[in-house]
């Protein structure tokens, strides 16, 4: 068992999306060096002082790459601190060489377990590890203090490895999300086709059994069967991508749609008054943009209910166009807490995404929190479109 958390350690990858360089980098460059100056032009008490001054802006530098090189630069920082320690201990000074400025190294202790892999973290952890060790030796320091001095360097990895968990389990929450998400469109792709392969079936039906004495009508009844099919495969292409393992046995129920808006908005009856505008061709939309449509309204005025502070009012419009199908849904409240994405907004992300739309979500323009999201009728790539009835 241990051997294999061990492993899994060593072969644990990067984390995604680390950042590049951004503004908190320059500043805590800045200030690094701007301590270096100031320390070595006040403090009278500095050994070495050329070479404490050029060490301390080494470790100033370092941290400018210490999301994309994390093992790189603990052991380019550590290993300086390591011959710099021989070097004390073979020139013997009075005092400890170095600046205070020099606890800057401690980020790049926080950015080797958020950001290194697991074999970054077993390599970099062992360099520290050698350079507390090697100072332990060379310092005549007692030994409560040493172990405070310890703890005092632990925490910063500490630290970065439970920012690393958290946001870990976010993506995990965000995944199984996703998951359900896609899910959802598979049963609704189900009922989509088993909808319009019935009408082909009755139509096929009706055509042979007209087709000896009317002719006329069983071409009539092929072409009903054509624009069915066409009608299908073109919402078959529009989800197919959500299709997954173990997706077919989930339940199935009809999606509400456009048409159950009016019920949904009368459902809370709660504290905020919801104010539903619906204009434009709505009528004939694809069952699986419907169904998104009352996925984002139902999810946006939840989310203004639980969370848009002193808020009176939620606005509502669907607006239906020749090409697409515009959601704007704003409440006038005060939101509360950091105004990160709950899971329900990224699962709204994710299926107006794979429909081919996009969804905005933040602060409005003046108050409040305002959902908008564009749904496409049909997807462009589609290449199969309905015939026109004749």
């Amino acid at each position: 068992m241990l051997r294999d958390d061990l492993r899994a350690l060593w072969t644990e990858p990067r984390p995604p999306g680390a950042p590049g360089r951004v503004w908190r980098d320059w500043a805590l460059l800045a200030a690094g060096l701007g301590g270096v100056v100031l320390e070595a032009a006040l403090r009278e008490d500095v050994v070495w002082r050329p070479v404490a001054v050029v060490f301390a802006v080494w470790l100033c530098v370092l941290p400018l790459w210490r999301r994309t090189h994390p093992l790189a630069m603990v052991a380019l920082g550590f290993g300086a601190m390591i011959l710099l320690q021989v070097a004390s201990l073979v020139a013997a000074p009075r005092e400890p060489v170095g600046l205070y400025t020099g606890v800057v190294v401690l980020v790049l202790v926080y950015a080797l377990p958020r950001w290194g892999s697991g074999r970054e973290v077993v390599l970099g952890g062992l360099v520290i590890l050698a350079a507390f060790a090697l100072s332990v030796v060379t310092d005549d320091t007692p030994a409560v203090d040493q172990v405070v001095g310890f703890a005092f360097l632990l925490l910063p990895a500490v630290i970065g490895a439970s920012v690393r968990f958290r946001e870990t389990a976010r993506e995990r929450q965000l995944e199984r999300v996703r998951s359900r998400e896609r899910e959802r469109l598979a049963r609704e792709l189900h009922d989509t086709v088993a909808h319009h392969v019935s009408a082909m079936v009755i139509r096929a039906q009706a055509g042979r059994v007209v087709a000896g004495t009317d002719p006329a009508a069983a071409v009539e009844a092929l072409e009903g069967v054509e624009e069915e099919g066409a009608r299908t495969l073109e919402e078959m292409r529009a989800m197919v991508a959500t299709l997954r393992d173990g997706g077919a046995g989930a339940e199935l129920a009809p999606p509400a749609g456009v048409a159950d808006l009016k019920r949904l908005v009368r459902a809370p009856g709660g504290r905020l008054r919801v104010d539903l505008g619906l204009a434009g061709e709505l009528d004939a939309l694809p069952p699986a943009v419907d169904a998104a449509v009352y996925r984002i309204v139902q999810e946006s005025v939840t989310n203004a209910m639980r969370h848009a502070v002193d808020a009176t009012e939620v606005v509502v419009r669907v607006t239906g166009e020749p090409q697409r199908v515009r959601v704007t849904v704003r409440d006038d409240g005060v939101r509360a807490g950091r105004g990160r994405d709950g899971y329900g907004l990224a699962g709204l992300r994710e299926r107006a995404a794979l429909l081919g739309g996009q969804l905005r979500a933040g602060p409005g323009a003046d108050q409040g929190w305002r959902v908008e999201a564009e749904l496409p009728r049909r997807r462009e790539d589609s290449g199969v479109h309905p015939r026109a009835h004749r």
